[in-house]
């Protein structure tokens, strides 16, 4: 496998890992706590939700051949505290996912170094990608965090859990 495919396998690896904590820490709250909002200025998990899927909406549609921040997105709208259900914010979030994982999949490594712009700014394909694992990968952190404060002692973690450290060790490398 050449350094390009290599590259090109591992952020779409990232990309999965982190929709997948991103999921299974949203399966942990009910619908109320994906609207309860930490702190007079911070987000629910359910804005956080909504901004992530319409930042790789706007991303990674056509980013080829349009600047990534769409003329027709409202992301101040996206911060703004909307009703929605758990179903149809799982929705929402899907197509976002389903977005960049469309886009990643149509690259190859003859793509890595093709400018695109985003905010009228130039990138190629790479940087691209790490600002927007960089993004996604800060806001997942900030849900799983608020899920966990939310969940306190019923909180099923995601990783190891704590004190468990040295029992994974032993288990995975036969210490």
């Amino acid at each position: 496998m050449s350094m390009g495919q290599e590259y090109l396998k591992a952020v779409r690896g990232r990309f999965n890992q982190l929709k997948d904590l991103g999921d299974r820490a949203v399966a942990q709250l009910n619908e109320q706590e994906l609207h309860h909002v930490p702190a007079p200025e911070s987000n629910s998990v359910a804005v956080i939700v909504r901004h992530l899927s319409g930042n790789m909406i706007s991303r990674w549609t056509d980013f080829f051949t349009t600047d990534g921040e769409k003329p027709d997105r409202n992301r101040d709208g996206e911060f703004e505290t909307v009703p929605v259900t758990k179903d149809e914010l799982k929705e929402l979030s899907e197509i976002g996912w389903s977005t960049l994982f469309r886009a990643l999949e149509s690259l190859d490594e003859d793509d890595l170094l093709v400018e695109l712009y985003i905010r009228g700014e130039r990138h190629t394909v790479i940087e691209a990608m790490e600002r927007h694992l960089s993004h996604v990968a800060s806001h997942i952190g900030q849900i799983v965090y608020i899920a966990k404060m939310l969940r306190g002692g019923s909180w099923v973690t995601l990783s190891i859990p704590k004190g468990q450290s040295e029992a994974y060790r032993a288990k995975t490398f036969g210490q």
